[in-house]
């Protein structure tokens, strides 16, 4: 089980995608889901409209330090693929994947060589270019709708798994956390990355 801290591992809400959540994130050994925008012709790390003095994608990139821990890289706004890989490559980062992104830009980014994730929820059960797809992002936006056996039908069909935790969605979560913690082979996007840590890799 590989643990995501949700736009970073932060204590406050004001630390959300910021440099010490990462930074904090990286050195425990988690993986990260952040959000990403461009500005100006540079790609930063931002949920919301950037106003220009966000951290940057290669700031990120170089936080990293080597580690090459999982990136899930949430795309906001279309036409940043040629930029996301560049850089990417540039930092010999391949353990990552992109997701959420407008269609048209799905197929851009697929022709570029990223690593997408399509998207599967109770909103979207029909995911797009589920075959191209090298993942899934698994949601759950109004209902615990899924468990070990959806989630095993997934990957026997050769894809990776990444589940959105009830509690991005404001639920309780540990009954949830339970159906699926004998599962070995996904990663768990969480606002609560150590205690996840604490009870799937008991």
């Amino acid at each position: 089980m590989k643990i995501l801290a949700h736009r970073g591992y932060w204590k406050k809400e004001d630390e959300k995608n910021t440099k010490a959540a990462f930074e904090r994130a990286f050195d425990n050994g988690f993986g990260i889901e952040t959000d990403l925008r461009d500005i100006k012709g540079t790609i930063v790390i931002s949920h919301n409209m950037p106003k220009g003095d966000e951290m940057t994608f290669e700031e990120l990139l170089q936080l990293s330090d080597g580690r090459n821990l999982p990136l899930a890289l949430n795309i906001k706004a279309d036409g940043q693929a040629e930029e996301i890989k560049r850089l990417l490559n540039k930092y010999n980062y391949t353990n990552y994947f992109t997701f959420d992104m407008s269609i048209p830009d799905m197929v851009v980014e697929l022709e570029t060589g990223l690593k997408v994730f399509t998207g599967i929820s109770d909103i979207v059960p029909n995911p797009i270019m589920f075959e191209k797809a090298k993942g899934v992002w698994l949601d759950s936006f109004n209902s615990d709708w899924f468990g070990e056996k959806e989630i095993k039908d997934i990957l026997n069909k050769g894809k990776e798994v990444c589940i959105v935790s009830p509690d991005l969605h404001k639920r309780e979560y540990k009954k949830v956390w339970e159906r699926y913690k004998s599962l070995k082979r996904i990663m768990v996007c969480t606002d609560y990355p150590q205690e996840a840590e604490e009870f799937f890799n008991d």
